[in-house]
Parts: structure tokens; C-alpha cells; sequence
């Protein structure tokens, strides 16, 4: 098995257990993900050495209209894929094995953790992990602290609050707060006080 054979395995919704080669493999890739990530976070970069390390990590090539302020941290970091004029800001953890989509024009706020793995339940699974993809649409605003769930998808122009937690889609052009999330408002009409809240 290669890389691009368990990124398809993960595609697939597949699980992966320790003892497995499917395992041994993303093991492998942790190590490499954590390798990059130490060399992006450990000293400064100009912004063509931030994409270079993130294509690096990915396997894929990043737009040059992509921005991110480091620290930045994936353990896995080959089953991300980067639209155009993308925004990373600082301290955020993409767990991507599942799958990570950024759609164009999408910014992601501080602290902001995207996690595509769950375990088990039961003690005896509690190892396995089991991928479901995160897929965040064009011109989505991510506010800091914020934590999507593994299987969500968030539409197009939608805004997750800062701190929210999402358990379950968001529709397009929508605001969403709290923990769990849940719908607040639509874009449409929002006054300036409101964007404030919900700025990160």
C-alpha cells in the first residue's frame, strides 16, 4: 500500500486498526506531517516558504494567492486540499485523514481545530479510527476556538461564531454559535453590531 492508496482507503470511509499495514503507513505519514510542521513552526518563513512547506505537506501544489500564520499543526496532512485565497490564521490543528476541503476564499480564524477522525465506542474499537471529511465551502468565515466535527459540510458564504462547536451541516449563507452549534441567523441583513459578535 501507498499514500494515495490509504488516502482512497480513508476516502472511503474505511477504518484503520493498529496492527494493520494500512495502520504502519499512517504512522509513517504522522512522522513525516510532524517533521514539516516542526520545520514551519520552528523558525519564520516568508509567505513562498509557507506555501512551499504546505505543498510539501499536502503532496499537492498550494495556490500563491494561499496565506497562513504559523504555528500551523496536521498529523497527517496529505488528505488536505487548499482553494484559492485561502486564510490560515495562527495555532490551528487540521486532523485530515478523513479528508479537509477549504473552499475559495475561506478563512480560518485562531485556535480553530477541524477534526475528521472518531474512534470506536466500545472499548474493544476504541483504537480504530474511523474517518468522515470536513468540507468547508467557498467564502466561509471559521471564527477562532472554533471545532468542526468529522462528516460536516459548510455551505457556501456561512459563518461559524467564534468558540462554536458543529455537530451537523451548516446551510449556506447562515450564522451559527454555540456549543453545539446552531443556526442564528442568515447572512442577509445582519447588522454591524452582529458581525461584531461574531468576529474572531
Amino acid at each position: 500500500m501507498d499514500t494515495e492508496q490509504l488516502i482512497q482507503h480513508f476516502n472511503q470511509g474505511k477504518s484503520v486498526t493498529p496492527g494493520t499495514p494500512e495502520h504502519d503507513l499512517l504512522l509513517q505519514c504522522s512522522n513525516d506531517a510532524m517533521r514539516i510542521t516542526a520545520e514551519l513552526n520552528g523558525a519564520y518563513h516568508t509567505p513562498e516558504e509557507i506555501r512551499e512547506l504546505m505543498s510539501q505537506l499536502t503532496g499537492k501544489p498550494v495556490d500563491g494567492t494561499f496565506a497562513l500564520f504559523p504555528p500551523f499543526y496536521s498529523d497527517f496532512g496529505k488528505n488536505i486540499t487548499i482553494g484559492k485565497n485561502v486564510f490560515i490564521n495562527a495555532c490551528c490543528c487540521f486532523q485530515d485523514q478523513g479528508g479537509i476541503t477549504l473552499g475559495d476564499s475561506s478563512l480560518i480564524g485562531h485556535r480553530v481545530v477541524l477534526a475528521t477522525i472518531n474512534h470506536g465506542f466500545s472499548p474493544e474499537e476504541r483504537s480504530s479510527c474511523r474517518p468522515a471529511p470536513i468540507v468547508i465551502g467557498r467564502n466561509v468565515w471559521i471564527g477562532s476556538g472554533a471545532i468542526v466535527l468529522p462528516g460536516i459540510t459548510i455551505g457556501d458564504n456561512a459563518i461559524v461564531a467564534a468558540g462554536a462547536v458543529v455537530t451537523r451541516d451548516v446551510a449556506a449563507d447562515s450564522v451559527v454559535a454555540g456549543t453545539p452549534a446552531r443556526f442564528i441567523r442568515s447572512i442577509a441583513g445582519m447588522t454591524s453590531e452582529e458581525r461584531r459578535a461574531c468576529m474572531a
